[in-house]
């Protein structure tokens, strides 16, 4: 299981969870190119070891467990995935 970044991250891209991330599984970071052109910040759900270590930096409670994804942002388990398949 993977953690999820959803809606609350979009236009806030606080990367406070990048910092924390022992594996570099939470993309684009504010020194990649990418940054200044989405619109949140993406959790590659193959890289990522389910630490909880983004859940706790997170500023505005964007990251979930996927089994634990609210009802609303279900989707957004397919987007960062998705993120993931086109880079």
């Amino acid at each position: 299981m993977a953690y999820v970044i959803a809606e609350p991250c979009i236009g806030t891209k606080d990367s406070s969870c990048v910092t924390v991330c022992p594996v570099d599984c939470i993309h684009p970071t504010p020194e990649e190119p990418a940054f200044a052109t989405v619109e949140m910040l993406y959790i590659d759900p193959e890289e990522c070891i389910d630490c909880d270590a983004c859940v706790e930096a997170c500023p505005v409670d964007a990251i979930f467990p996927e089994d634990q994804v609210p009802e609303q942002w279900q989707h957004f388990i397919a987007i960062n995935a998705e993120y993931y398949r086109r880079a």
